[in-house]
Order: structure tokens, then C-alpha cells, then sequence
């Protein structure tokens, strides 16, 4: 009896595991990684808001992206208009990719000695989260950066720079 009750109790417990291994399956799956080409961003050209006259009530100088500036308040464009333009910059990277760009939120200070300026209202040829890179290996982009310029009533004369670069943030969305 005792060999009876062993031989049916191994041959239940072949039968269940054989059961067992029918109701398994298998698949299998392969791991990719693309690593694309890193964003870059590199200044091509400094702004410069030319030369500007002032009177006793101050006002602003918009330069937009385009390089084209206009005046409010008690401020002079001279017709000797000197270097102006937009500040430019070229973006490389993954070709086809987007980007957003990130511009100064705050002011940016243009000084002559002990005397200041307010660089604000950072703008954008292509906006801010308009930049697409060509097709091509890499790809890129040229955009170009304007600002407002605030100026003192009776700011004094001067050659007015940043202290530290301005910085302009490129991230791929």
C-alpha cells in the first residue's frame, strides 16, 4: 500500500509539473538607445543700440530684433547712427529637433563708470519657443535677440557695457 501511495503521489506530481510548464510562455524583447547631438548655442554678433541723445526727460531705445530701432520720451537717433545691431546667435544640434530659448527676465546693466542703464523686454526674431533646427547633421538655427534700453533723463555721456554677458538658454523640448 505504502508503494502504491508513493508511485501515484509521484505520478501526480509529474503530471502537475508537466501541466505547469504548459501554461508558461516566453518572449523577448531588445533594449535601444539613441543618443542625439547635443544642443549648443554660440554668440555671433553683440548688441549694440548705437548712438543715442538724450535730453532732460529720458526716455527708451527699442531695438528689435531686426536691428531696427525706435525711440520714446525726450531721446535722439543721430543720423550718425554708429554700430547697431541685434545681438545674433546660432543654435546647433539633433537635425529636425525644437527647442525652446530662454531670454534675460531681468534687467541687464550697461554702465559708464559710476553711471547706469537697464537693458529689459528681451525679444526674439523666431520667439521663444519657435526654434527648429534644419535637417542635416547637425542641424541649426540663426536667431537674433533685441531689448529695450532704458535711459536717464540727463544720462551722461559715455560709452556704456555690460559688466558680465547677458545669457540667452537653449533646451530641446
Amino acid at each position: 500500500m505504502n508503494y502504491l501511495i508513493k508511485t501515484l503521489t509521484s505520478i501526480i506530481m509529474v503530471y502537475l509539473s508537466i501541466n505547469y510548464s504548459f501554461a508558461q510562455a516566453t518572449a523577448s524583447a531588445t533594449a535601444t538607445a539613441t543618443i542625439v547631438t547635443p544642443i549648443s548655442i554660440t554668440k555671433n554678433i553683440d548688441m549694440n543700440f548705437g548712438n543715442i541723445s538724450v535730453t532732460s526727460s529720458g526716455g527708451t531705445v527699442i531695438l528689435d530684433p531686426n536691428g531696427t530701432r525706435t525711440k520714446t520720451g525726450g531721446i535722439t537717433l543721430p543720423i550718425i547712427t554708429g554700430t547697431v545691431t541685434a545681438a545674433q546667435f546660432t543654435v546647433s544640434g539633433q537635425g529636425n529637433y525644437t527647442y525652446d530659448i530662454t531670454l534675460p527676465s531681468s534687467s541687464v546693466v550697461l554702465s559708464s563708470g559710476a553711471n547706469s542703464m537697464n537693458a529689459t523686454s528681451f525679444t526674439c526674431s523666431i520667439g521663444t519657443t519657435a526654434g527648429s533646427l534644419s535637417a542635416g547633421s547637425p542641424g541649426t538655427q540663426t536667431f537674433n535677440v533685441g531689448a529695450t534700453l532704458a535711459i536717464n533723463a540727463n544720462q551722461p555721456s559715455g560709452s556704456y557695457t555690460t559688466a558680465t554677458p547677458f545669457n540667452v538658454t537653449v533646451n530641446y523640448n
